[in-house]
Parts: structure tokens; sequence; C-alpha cells
């Protein structure tokens, strides 16, 4: 229940709770989703065509409606099996630790993130770079309570959809719950966009 989840240590931002219910087919469901939405941003078909799918598209959410939950019952989010854990907000990425103590791993913009002229729409990468300074932020400090305080995003290349791009990232310093965290996205060796931010952990209880 909600009020469970407001009782726990780590407030209103609470750690996912692993669940296989979805099934097995749930992460066929949410690349269904994001090939959607790619050619809700692509498709230029007939009149006829674009009615039909909108007609489709009706029925598959009223088969759905039934059904929402909160974020805490949802399977999204909490797929640990999945990519991602089966968040189709998320932009598409991996990530892992590396020896010498920081966050590498690449990420796929779609279609569905284009801006204008082949380029990554700018809120796009600012929502890959607050998961993956984040996920740098938690994993390198063992402190999954944290919110974000700021982001600052330098564009210093045209960012390309559909192809897979390198990131890096790691903890400047921390000052007491103060976490400082910078990372770069890149094409390669060319150098596409870099940010800094940073995160505070939260106290116990702090929504």
């Amino acid at each position: 229940m909600a009020g469970d989840h407001q009782t726990h240590p780590g407030g209103g931002f609470n750690p996912p709770e692993p669940t296989k219910r979805g099934g097995p087919d749930y992460g066929r469901f949410v690349e269904a989703v994001r090939a959607m939405q790619d050619h809700a941003r692509a498709v230029d078909a007939p009149d006829g065509v674009i009615t039909e799918a909108a007609d489709l598209l009706e029925k598959v959410s009223a088969l759905l409606s039934p059904y929402d939950a909160d974020e805490w019952e949802s399977p999204s989010g909490r797929r640990m099996d999945l990519p991602m854990r089966g968040n189709i907000l998320s932009i598409p990425m991996k990530a892992h630790k590396t020896d010498d103590g920081r966050i590498r791993g690449w990420a796929r913009f779609a279609r569905y993130h284009l801006g204008r002229n082949g380029a990554v729409h700018g809120g796009c990468l600012g929502m890959l770079f607050d998961s993956v300074l984040g996920l740098t932020s938690s994993v390198l400090t063992g402190g999954p309570y944290q919110r974000t305080a700021y982001l600052k995003i330098d564009y210093r290349h045209i960012v390309p959809i559909e192809k897979e791009l390198q990131f890096d990232a790691g903890v400047d310093r921390v000052d007491g719950r103060k976490i400082f965290v910078s990372g770069r996205l890149s094409d390669g060796e060319e150098l596409l966009t870099e940010a800094d931010a940073l995160f505070v952990r939260l106290k116990p209880g702090q929504p």
C-alpha cells in the first residue's frame, strides 16, 4: 500500500522491489511500445492506414486501462531481469563499473528521440545524463537514496540518433551529503556532450 512505502527509510524515493509480474513477454511488450514510438515519429502513411492504426491503439489502451497500477505495483522499473528494469521512459543503455572505479557503457537514441536534422533532442540528452550520473553516484558511493540537485550539460557536437555511443562517468568529490559527478558522451574518439551534476543523499524518510 502507498502508506507502507511512505514509511520506508528511503522516504518517497524507495528502491524498486524486484518482480516477475508481466510474465515472460513483458520485455517484448516494452520493445513493441518502443517500436511504436519510433513509428509514430517516422511514418508518412496514407490517411486510411493512420485511421486503422489509431483504432488499434485505442483498442490496446482499452485492453490495458483496467490494470493501471501505482508506481510501486507496476512491473515497469521493477523487472530486474530486463534492460533498464523494463522502464519504457529510460534511454536504452548498458553500463558497468570499471576496475579504475568509473562507470562506462553505451547508449543508443532511437528515432523517437529525434530533435531535428538527424540530431538527438537536447532534452533527451538531459534524461540520459541524469540516469548515467545518478547511477554513477549511487554505485560508486554505495548510497541508493539520492536526488538530483543540479545537472549542467555542455553540447559540444550534434549527437546522432540510431547509433551506439559511448559514455564514461565518475565521482569528482564528496562533501558530506553532496556528491559531485561528471561524465561525457562520445562517438568513438569524438566528444559529443559532457555534463556535471550534484546529487544529495536523502535523510531517512526524506521524499
